[in-house]
């Protein structure tokens, strides 16, 4: 008897315990303070900006303009196994900064197997293998082709850079899933449902290679763009031409931080878990020297 009353009792604590944890963790999530909006140089030729909007709707949205010109700046796509039917170990944003020393990183391509029932049954985990959607390769190697003509960002070993036109050498390239902006503009009539996003932009000059992602998903603090307007805020950040990457639950940036390992930048949203990364195919990541 006394020990089923121990039972009952602990039953009883730790399903209070469970009901405090759940109130604080909604409370956090719809009640964050939004960030302030910032603009600073992380790396030589590297600068961020946070831009926070309140309309149409709570937005942080995070640009990152590289200045292709600048010294020490030099680019990597993901390496993957080009004799492999599914070329890459799927792998986090932070975690692939910091296999590659790198001082920022964003996700890159869609990629596939993929399935997500819940936190417990879901693929991939890091380390487990991948194929991404588009045409990609990393430093002259070409490990996947391209299933649908999605539009790519060509990138040369000089780090010249264009945006579904080749540079010579396919040095590195990555694919997208949609072109959204084009010599200035949006392409048609975009639409879209608010989410959170991940695109490359070049700048009419193709010397700043912009990086952008949306936080969304979480109410209360962002809650995601449509592509509509996701071209939108690159056109406003001086991109002239764009290709939408994957965004949702991947869109991820990050940069090396203070202590040379991964700082994340924006609020990814896996498995409806606010700051919970997901391991992805492949990645676009950036190499730049220390402020002076």
């Amino acid at each position: 008897m006394k020990r089923r009353k121990l039972w009952i009792s602990c039953i009883f604590i730790l399903a209070i315990i469970a009901a405090i944890v759940l109130c604080v963790g909604g409370v956090w999530l719809y009640q964050r303070l939004l960030p302030s909006s910032i603009q600073e140089t992380l790396f030589q030729g590297v600068e961020y900006i946070r831009d926070v909007r309140s309309s149409p709707r709570r937005i942080v949205i995070h640009v990152i303009k590289v200045d292709l010109r600048a010294d020490g700046i030099r680019l990597l796509v993901t390496p993957g196994d080009s004799d492999a039917e599914l070329p890459f170990k799927a792998r986090t944003t932070s975690l692939f900064l910091n296999n590659f020393d790198l001082q920022v990183a964003i996700n890159g391509d869609g990629f596939q197997p993929w399935h997500d029932r819940g936190f417990l049954d879901y693929y991939p985990h890091n380390g487990d293998r991948v194929d991404v959607i588009g045409f990609a390769a990393s430093e002259g190697t070409i490990y996947s082709q391209d299933t649908d003509n999605e539009p790519r960002l060509y990138l040369a070993i000089t780090n010249g850079a264009r945006i579904n036109t080749p540079t010579g050498q396919n040095f590195n390239v990555i694919s997208g899933n949609l072109t959204i902006v084009k010599n200035g503009q949006p392409v048609g009539d975009l639409g879209g449902s608010p989410d959170p996003r991940t695109a490359v932009a070049l700048d009419r000059a193709n010397r700043y290679l912009i990086l952008v992602v949306v936080d969304g998903r979480q109410p209360g603090y962002s809650e995601g763009v449509t592509l509509q307007e996701l071209a939108e805020i690159i056109i406003f950040h001086g991109g002239y031409n764009a290709i939408n990457l994957d965004g949702g639950g991947s869109s991820t940036m990050v940069v090396e931080g203070p202590l040379g390992v991964a700082d994340v930048l924006n609020s990814p949203i896996n498995h409806r878990i606010p700051g919970r990364e997901r391991p992805v195919g492949n990645h676009l990541g950036i190499y730049a020297k220390p402020l002076k």
